[in-house]
């Protein structure tokens, strides 16, 4: 039973994000709001919905291991695996935006965390992130948004909103909204306390299940999202999807995450951390450099691909 409530949990969860960003977003387009201002908020936060709501779950529940891999193992399946596909499918061209800011955010983030996260480097104390560290990583998020806003163009985001759901009248729209936080409220539910069971039974770590089934099962919305606009050749879209998906599970999840209960943090999760750090600069470093500057070429994205792989099998030969 429990097998069948974390899978089907992944189902309902996935699916109540995306008619919640197709209601919002239908609703915005209703309202007069721009493409632009839903493309930033709705459809860019959207994305980080499924780590979100495991990670509230989580830590009301006191599981604090799941709440910190699943971020740290989303962010390195997006980062590696899902942006080393879609430059396969088709080499990735940075946009202004991603070369210009998107890129220097995410390493911004992944430093801060790190600096937050080991007290016992500054202060020789226990390393937790506390509720003021959720109260940092939440002003981070405000600061992105400024800079969002300030920096991007209507060209730069309207590829990313569905307009198709202003055709859509109020009803069906109020209640795409109301079954998207429906499916995200008992999805997130039961993923969390099946997971509980599973690793208990199986004698695997809430860190292990964060950092692999679970942190790959919320990166399905980013890995589908990114492999259709591959197909489409619109690879800037696909690289700043995974980049932004970071940007705020890290400061918008990961804060409010520490907001309901303060994060013991292990030592030992700055391997991956630092695994983080170094596919972020590795990304960044493709993008400035090469024969292509600005390019993530096929070749490049198959050793991210081959890196993804190579630390998945790194983990569970570590946990077996």
């Amino acid at each position: 039973m429990e097998f069948f409530l974390f899978i089907v949990g992944f189902i309902i969860l996935i699916g109540g994000a995306k008619f919640l960003v197709d209601g919002a977003s239908g609703a915005g387009v209703k309202l007069g709001l721009s493409q632009l201002i839903i493309g930033l908020t709705v459809v860019a936060i959207g994305t980080s919905l499924p780590e979100l709501i495991i990670n509230v779950f989580a830590s009301v529940a006191g599981n604090t291991e799941l709440a910190i891999s699943n971020v740290v193992g989303s962010n390195l399946m997006n980062t590696m695996l899902i942006a080393g596909i879609a430059a396969m499918i088709y080499p990735i061209k940075a946009g202004r935006s991603i070369y210009r800011r998107d890129v220097w955010i995410n390493l911004l983030a992944i430093l801060i965390l790190i600096m937050l996260a080991n007290d016992h480097w500054f202060f020789n104390a226990p390393n937790v992130l506390q509720r003021f560290d959720g109260g940092i990583l939440l002003v981070f998020v405000a600061y992105v948004l400024y800079l969002i806003f300030s920096k991007s163009s209507p060209e730069e985001i309207e590829q990313e909103v569905d307009t198709a759901n202003k055709q859509l009248l109020w009803p069906k729209l109020i209640l795409f909204i109301l079954g998207g936080v429906a499916g995200l409220y008992f999805g997130g539910r039961w993923i969390v306390e099946s997971a509980t069971i599973i690793g208990s039974r199986l004698g695997i770590s809430d860190s292990m299940l964060g950092m692999t089934v679970v942190a790959i099962a919320t990166s399905l919305p980013e890995l589908v999202t990114s492999i259709v606009a591959a197909l489409k050749k619109n690879t800037d879209i696909a690289l700043g999807n995974v980049l932004g998906s970071n940007i705020f599970n890290i400061f918008m999840v990961l804060g409010v995450s520490a907001l309901i209960h303060p994060i013991p943090y292990e030592s030992s999760y700055n391997t991956e951390l630092f695994i983080l750090l170094l596919s972020g600069l590795f990304i960044t470093l493709l993008i400035y450099t090469g024969k292509t500057s600005k390019t993530i070429s096929r070749i490049e994205g198959g050793f991210l691909v081959l890196g993804y792989l190579a630390f998945l099998t790194w983990t569970i030969a570590g946990a077996l």
